[in-house]
């Protein structure tokens, strides 16, 4: 079988498979010219999305657009799209129809923590034009912005323009945060430091695809389908979104990304917040729930009446009467159909990943908002105990699976024994200001709604205890 390379595909289109299913299969644009955009962060999901809209915009003509790829660590990845001349195949799939579509973006690659000066002289080269980073969900590092002040420092000295630096990471006020770091390291040298405030954007942006980890699974299809072997398959979702804030280094830009699909906007903010806190603490909630009822994907999680009442619910009385995107109602009713996706196979266990780090942003700001108002949380403080359950590292059947966390070792002394009781573990867990803020864990009302929805998960399991949280909250927020 040959490999996925320009070479190779004049063979592979005459697989017999190939058909409709597969869309612009080759990219027909020149892949050698100079790079425009330094992706940082060469993961699954930049993969499948924002290099699908520089392929959209390369295939329109638009040479400025090609992507040098930058893998932080991973050798791997950054060797598999080279050997594919950065070409990769990505399965665009919904309940009713699956497509394949052959991205040309990526023209090189490389790996930050072996090619440092590399990746610094392709931020200072002329030919670039915008930055975007798809690298944390914890916040932006000081060597990160080191890495981007060292680039910008070159593009002053040769009096070169300015970049966007689109930070496509799952962090709100993402632009507004990188760009303060970016200040701050440059502070020494004033001049430096006047440059990047007035000739560099950092538009604040919110990405939204549901691209889970590729699988062997993922790769025998891409195989099967395009009669390649390709070792950077990834699968997504047919729904996608980007919502970017009208702020570049070039203006004209703006025009060019809403004839690819973007959504341009004076204010990211209401869409940040309706993402972070109905798709993501909605994934966030039934990561823990399948995890310790021994449900493996969020489709099989969404397939259950219990927990599709419970998201429905989750988002419909808790999180949605407080968002300021106006569509949340569509929103939420988006949510449930791309969440029952069954060719996405979205591990529990992966989304579960890092939660400690994921729950101040997804969780939090919903109880607090709601109890400033006067409200209560049953729901979110059901996912409070069900991830107190969760870290304990054995589901329902007693069958043990790895927490993923960097605070896993403090977490699970607490999480693990059985002899301590519930109010013992909320009272450990549950105060954790790091993870909870300073509010809830002084809070004893909230504290005890937690302890209760976790007796009720040790009494009766995780989904028993979920119908009768259903039957008791169906009134509402309280």
């Amino acid at each position: 079988m040959w490999a996925l390379t320009r070479s190779s595909w004049a063979a592979a289109a005459a697989h017999a498979s190939l058909g409709s299913n597969v869309a612009a299969a080759i990219t027909t644009y020149p892949r050698n010219g100079p790079i425009g955009v330094v992706h940082l962060g060469l993961g699954a999901f930049h993969r499948a999305h924002q290099a699908l809209v520089f392929d959209k915009l390369l295939r329109q003509g638009d040479d400025r657009w090609g992507v040098l790829g930058v893998a932080m660590r991973n050798e791997s990845l950054a060797r598999a799209l080279a050997n594919q001349d950065g070409l990769y195949a990505v399965q665009i799939a919904d309940q009713a129809n699956r497509q394949w579509h052959v991205s040309g973006a990526i023209w090189q690659t490389c790996v930050a923590a072996r090619s440092l000066a590399t990746v610094i002289q392709a931020i200072g080269a002329p030919s670039t034009r915008w930055i975007t980073l798809t690298v944390t969900e914890k916040g932006y590092s000081e060597s990160l912005a080191e890495l981007l002040v060292n680039g910008f420092a070159i593009r002053h000295h040769q009096n070169l323009p300015g970049l966007t630096v689109a930070s496509c990471d799952n962090l709100a006020h993402n632009g507004d945060k990188l760009k303060a770091l970016c200040l701050a390291v440059a502070q020494p040298d004033a001049a430096l430091w006047r440059w990047i405030n007035t000739a560099c954007a950092f538009p604040n942006s919110m990405v939204d695809r549901i691209v889970p980890a590729t699988t062997p699974l993922h790769l025998q299809a891409a195989a099967a389908a395009l009669g390649v072997k390709d070792d950077a398959a990834v699968a997504t979702e047919s729904f996608w979104e980007w919502v970017i804030e009208a702020r570049f280094a070039d203006p004209s830009d703006a025009d060019l990304l809403k004839g690819a699909g973007v959504q341009v906007v004076a204010d990211v903010a209401p869409f940040e917040e309706a993402k972070l806190r109905m798709l993501n603490a909605s994934h966030s909630a039934m990561a823990v729930i399948g995890a310790v009822a021994g449900i493996a994907f969020i489709s099989e999680c969404i397939a259950n009446p219990a927990v599709q009442s419970y998201i429905h619910a989750l988002m419909t009385m808790e999180v949605g009467p407080q968002m300021r995107r106006r569509d949340w109602a569509s929103y939420r009713d988006a949510l449930i159909t791309r969440f029952a996706n069954p060719s996405l196979q979205h591990s529990v266990h992966q989304i579960a990943t890092d939660s400690s780090q994921k729950i101040p942003q997804r969780w939090v700001g919903t109880v607090e908002d709601a109890r400033a108002s006067g409200h209560n949380s049953p729901r979110l403080a059901f996912a409070a105990a069900a991830w107190i359950r969760y870290l304990s590292g054995v589901d329902d059947s007693g069958n043990a699976y790895a927490v993923n966390d960097p605070l896993a070792n403090t977490l699970q002394r607490f999480a693990k024994p059985s002899e301590l009781d519930a109010d013992a573990k909320v009272l450990a867990l549950g105060t954790i200001e790091t993870i909870w803020g300073k509010t809830l864990p002084a809070d004893p009302q909230w504290l005890a709604s937690v302890t209760r929805e976790l007796q009720s998960i040790i009494d009766h399991g995780m989904l028993d205890a979920l119908r009768r949280l259903n039957a008791r909250a169906a009134d509402g927020p309280g």
